[in-house]
């Protein structure tokens, strides 16, 4: 059997309120010349037994004390058989049927590294990060020659560049524009492709929200050693934003439901980002864990995370073309 076009590798933990979303829009993609890997980081919450429903090619798993993005990632890639490395979060979801077909179509360009879709929300995302979506994922294609943005929640690589240029294992977040900003240096083109678009389901609480952005401030300070972002960056960008999300929502008749959400998203994401750009000693064991379990005071072992696997209730059957429905169009 020859191997596939595409390796779609999903990194998760404890994701199985919306993994099988995904799957299903995955296993039903008009394209279907890939495999799926799951790289798992210490689920304990029936994550496995809802993703076993489907024809995944393999379960990667690596350990919690090990785990960084980067690194989930190169465990991902070493396993994956396919020309291309697709990179999906686990609670993402594909709007169209032609998502993954759209998303390596750029590839034609031998020049082209890495590919990039859009990104929205739904009813549960919270409005200023809806502006983030749309600021960050416009409705035009791009291609980057400068720019290293991208973002591997829903993105593809070619394998063969990954061989040379393995993902940072080190760095706290941004290990997507780390990648980007070493193959642009050789050449290499990235293409945002507007078309393939999926669904992101953020829900996080404003600590979750401080967190994300803290880490990834900390990486961007390794990653773009030239930027700062002071206090008075910190005052005015607040600010900034939570005026024109006022302004925004109130054009679209949401002001009322977003009045409080708005300054309490936007208070968490640029004082985390102030935080970490101010961070000057290294990362300690505790904060790392903080970063990546924040819901608990200890690494899940896989003792307990096979354990409670296995005797997760099969309460409900999946509906599957009720979930098609969701997933379909636009």
């Amino acid at each position: 059997m020859s191997d596939p076009t595409a390796s779609i590798i999903i990194r998760c933990y404890n994701e199985r309120e919306h993994i099988e979303k995904l799957l299903t829009g995955i296993f039903n993609q008009q394209f279907e010349d890939f495999e799926v890997l799951l790289v798992d980081s210490g689920s304990t919450d029936g994550t496995l037994k809802v993703a076993k429903r489907f024809p995944i090619e393999e379960i990667v798993y690596i350990d919690p004390e090990e785990f960084s993005f980067g690194r989930a990632l190169n465990y991902g890639c070493e396993a994956a058989n396919g020309e291309f490395c697709v990179f999906a979060s686990a609670h993402v979801y594909p709007k169209r049927k032609d998502w993954l077909e759209t998303l390596l179509e750029k590839f034609d360009d031998p020049a082209v590294a890495l590919t990039y879709g859009k990104q929205r929300g739904n009813d549960r995302t919270k409005f200023a990060e809806t502006q983030i979506f749309r600021r960050w994922f416009p409705d035009r294609d791009q291609i980057q020659t400068s720019s290293p943005f991208c973002n591997n929640a829903n993105a593809a690589i070619r394998r063969e560049l990954w061989e040379e240029f393995r993902y940072d294992e080190e760095l706290t977040g941004l290990e997507d524009i780390d990648w980007a900003k070493r193959v642009q240096k050789e050449g290499y083109k990235i293409a945002y492709v507007s078309d393939a678009t999926i669904v992101h389901v953020h829900d996080e609480s404003p600590r979750e929200v401080y967190n994300r952005y803290q880490r990834e401030a900390l990486a961007h300070k390794q990653i773009l050693p030239e930027q700062e972002f002071t206090f008075i960056d910190f005052v005015s960008m607040f600010c900034q934003n939570v005026v024109s999300d006022y302004r925004t929502a109130a054009a679209e008749g949401e002001l009322w439901d977003a009045i409080l959400g708005i300054p309490r998203f936007r208070l968490m994401q640029f004082w985390g980002t102030y935080r970490g750009f101010a961070q000057e000693k290294p990362v300690s064991e505790r904060v790392w864990r903080r970063f990546y379990y924040p819901d608990s005071n200890t690494y899940p072992s896989v003792g307990e995370r096979d354990r409670q696997d296995s005797q997760e209730d099969d309460d409900t059957e999946i509906d599957y073309s009720s979930l098609l429905g969701d997933s379909r169009t636009e």
